[in-house]
């Protein structure tokens, strides 16, 4: 292609971004207004929570339509301006492109705070948007250069920068403010992320079908910082990308992208070192070992290329090898059957007898090279102590299965997202936490899962990355319910944790109920906070043992009727001796259903106090009294709660809308209430991508122990550890991040399995690279 079409192409990809934002512009308002008026909706036990709430669904229903069109209008001026050839953008947060030109003075505070919610708004953009991003500059890079980040001129319609500041002025335009802005940041997110992401896509769509890079190795596009000026030590940015700025107390962090993301793929690797540092130094040290591995191997073999191979299809494998392969995985199929015991040295032993007729059967040094590698791989991973013996003879025979896709798939040893890997550090994981007696189970369902996983491996030879993705899947779905059906010591724990998120939704949701009942009806105070904050607890427990519409639950639901009606003002003779009469039985009901609910009795009795109190007030209450047909219609209710609450499931939980979660101790289940430091968002972040199945070191309560992640609720705000002896150990996520921060929850593996062994084979390269060529 000529010159001009290229920049053609490029101004194509703009004006399509542009259409794009402003066919989807419209849905973003309304989403945004709905988003509103639902966060209004929900109860609120802070009233000034509630007023902003309030506050900002009135303000945006009222201005939604000049917010609208002061949105489309940049959007559309932009559009107009690309087409007859005038520069477009808005100019960065800096300031004025020539700062010569005008006088030094303090930036008002507003303008300040104007540029902080850009600049938080385009990071939270460019985060969800990382993948279509990268590979929309580099597509450009093809077709008249990258994605313009002058911070001197205008910002390219492109950068996320450009839309968070059209989206932010657009809304300060009509009057909306910068406390609106902090109470409509997590909804107006949850709409522009799709609403960009859908815009990139289409961008990359419009360039792909003009045939510009179909595949997309990002490498090229990626430059260190001295090359652009220097930011901290050893900081990698993308071409064309933001460069990370260092901040004192930090340089010996590097920030920015890591520069060694799996070919094609975002930039999970930056992503991961801004919002989970933990998590991300770790994959960003193993691949650093797959660099350093590729980078040795390839200075000794001619034409070892591991990013060559992008496809899926892969590189074909020789014939000679292919049936060497074959054969060599029939002897160990015999040598380590299901029925026939084995020792993992003797499997070992017979894996290096056949690695030299495996590599004279290779047709190419690069072929030799890969068995070599892959036999030290295996070699470092059987002799893992920590791996029982009967999972090692299963991962013997994953050798040969690995070898043929390592051959016709050369990435294998470019990232750590091949499935092949991933299967590997998974199965590794979950079992390398495994003590004593429980370490040679050969009959418990987690080795019978990797049995069968291997075996069906084994039936696909030719099937390579897909049957390694096919079965990752199947173990990561057996997981969610071994340790919740199968695993003896997890059992237990895992059905009390989910009790325990259970009667929590149950409990939220009735309490949701009750204020909605109660709203507007003349009730004693007391008697109302008891209802929200004990009775409902009360109704949970039984809805979760009893069921929501047993008998039992429809009781204790009946006491609550009779409780409002006793609590309210009573200003007849008659009243009053109804409501003595009705008194000790109901107050009897009252308190067994909190010791149903397991409620101390100290507790039982203070409740009962603060009850009496507001009864007796009630005798001289001068407030309206509750009707009998409004007393009636309040009992149906509350009758027919068990049948009209909403899917439980879809009830969200979060720190603050959880109870005190003590109450439901017991010998195998404790509850972390206490502890650790005050989390960061990374760390938050970090404790939601805890993988299940994955063994730890736990500092709690004077005792140092291994613990396993055995559960996780359906929100994710509740987590499950289950000790060898079984003892569970719950917590909710924000103390579980708490923990992580303080180091009292420590991951019993800095590395994954297939890492260590990559290491290992490194140093054994590194003594003697000669053996690559043998």
């Amino acid at each position: 292609m000529s010159f001009g079409p290229h920049r053609a192409l490029a101004l194509t990809a703009r004006l399509s971004f542009l259409e794009a934002l402003i066919k989807g512009v419209e849905a973003v308002v309304h989403g945004c207004v709905d988003g509103a008026r639902q966060a209004a909706a929900e109860p609120q036990t802070d009233p000034a929570t509630y007023q902003r709430k309030r506050d900002l669904m009135l303000e945006l229903m009222r201005l939604n339509s000049a917010w609208l069109a002061a949105l489309e209008r940049p959007l559309h001026d932009a559009l107009r301006d690309l087409r007859v050839g005038r520069s477009v953008g808005v100019r960065a947060a800096l300031g004025p492109a020539n700062k010569t030109d005008i006088p030094l003075s303090l930036l008002d505070d507003s303008d300040v705070e104007r540029d902080l919610a850009v600049a938080r708004l385009a990071q939270m953009i460019g985060d969800h948007n990382g993948s279509e991003f990268s590979d929309l500059n580099a597509r450009l890079q093809a077709v008249g250069g990258p994605v313009s980040v002058s911070a001197s001129g205008p910002v390219d319609v492109l950068m996320p920068h450009w839309v968070a500041r059209v989206i932010v002025d657009a809304w300060l335009e009509v009057g909306l403010n910068l406390d609106h802005w902090a109470e409509i940041k997590p909804i107006l997110m949850h709409e522009v992320a799709p609403w960009t992401q859908e815009a990139y896509h289409h961008v990359n769509g419009v360039l792909l079908e003009h045939g510009v890079r179909p595949e997309i190795d990002l490498r090229p596009f990626i430059r260190r910082a001295k090359d652009v000026g220097v930011t901290q030590a050893g900081a990698l940015t993308p071409l064309g990308g933001p460069v990370a700025s260092a901040s004192p107390g930090n340089t010996g962090s590097p920030r920015g992208n890591s520069g060694l993301q799996p070919l094609g793929a975002a930039y999970e690797e930056t992503r991961m070192l801004t919002q989970t540092p933990e998590m991300g130094r770790s994959a960003v040290k193993a691949q650093n070992v797959l660099d350093k591995l590729t980078q040795v191997v390839s200075r000794q073999v001619p034409g070892f290329e591991p990013t060559a191979a992008r496809s899926v299809q892969g590189a074909a494998l020789s014939p000679g090898l292919g049936q060497a392969i074959q054969s060599v995985g029939e002897t160990l199929r015999r040598q380590a059957g299901p029925d026939v015991a084995v020792n993992p040295a003797e499997a070992l032993q017979t894996l290096q007898h056949n690695k030299q007729a495996l590599k004279e059967a290779a047709s190419t040094p690069s072929e030799r090279a890969i068995i070599e590698i892959v036999a030290l791989l295996f070699q470092a991973i059987l002799t893992e102590e920590r791996l029982p013996a009967s999972i090692r003879v299963w991962f013997a025979r994953l050798q040969m299965p690995v070898l043929r896709v390592a051959v016709a798939e050369p990435d294998f040893f470019a990232t750590t997202s091949h499935p092949a890997r991933i299967l590997i550090d998974r199965m590794g994981a979950c079992v390398m936490g495994f003590a004593g007696e429980r370490a040679e189970q050969a009959d418990d369902a987690l080795h019978k899962e990797i049995r069968r996983i291997v075996q069906v491996i084994e039936a696909y030879p030719d099937t390579g990355r897909r049957v390694f993705q096919t079965v990752l899947t199947e173990f990561e779905r057996f997981l969610e319910t071994y340790f919740r059906e199968e695993n003896q010591a997890s059992r237990r724990g895992v059905s009390l944790a989910q009790q325990v998120e259970q009667r929590e939704t149950c409990a939220i949701q009735y309490t949701i109920e009750l204020r909605k009942m109660l709203d507007g009806v003349p009730v004693h105070d007391g008697v109302r906070d008891f209802m929200f904050h004990v009775w409902a607890d009360v109704l949970a427990h039984s809805a979760v043992v009893n069921g929501p519409t047993s008998e039992a639950t429809k009781a204790l639901q009946r006491a609550a009727a009779d409780l409002i009606w006793s609590a309210s003002a009573k200003t007849s003779r008659e009243e009053r001796a109804e409501v003595l009469r009705r008194l000790p039985n109901l107050l009897k009901s009252i308190r067994e259903g909190m010791a149903r609910s397991g409620l101390p009795l100290d507790k039982q009795d203070e409740h009962i106090k603060a009850l009496n109190t507001a009864l007796a007030a009630a005798f001289s209450a001068r407030s309206a009294a509750i009707s009998a047909t409004h007393l009636q219609a309040l009992t149906e209710r509350l009758e027919a709660l068990g049948e009209v609450l909403p899917d439980l499931s879809k009830v969200e939980l979060d720190a603050a809308t959880l109870r005190d979660l003590s109450g439901h101790e017991s010998d195998a289940l404790e509850v972390v209430a206490e502890g650790g430091s005050m989390p960061t968002p990374a760390m938050l972040a970090w404790a939601r991508e805890l993988q299940i199945g994955s063994w730890f070191e736990l500092d709690y309560r004077g005792k140092q122990e291994s613990v396993q992640l055995a559960w996780s609720g359906l929100q994710q705000q509740l987590l499950l550890f289950v000790t060898p002896a079984g003892r569970g150990i719950l917590f909710q996520l924000h103390r579980l991040a708490a923990f992580l921060q303080a180091g009292l929850l420590v991951p019993q593996e800095d590395e994954s399995l297939t890492t260590r062994a990559t290491r290992a084979a490194l140093a054994k390269l590194d003594a003697d690279p000669t053996r690559l060529l043998n």
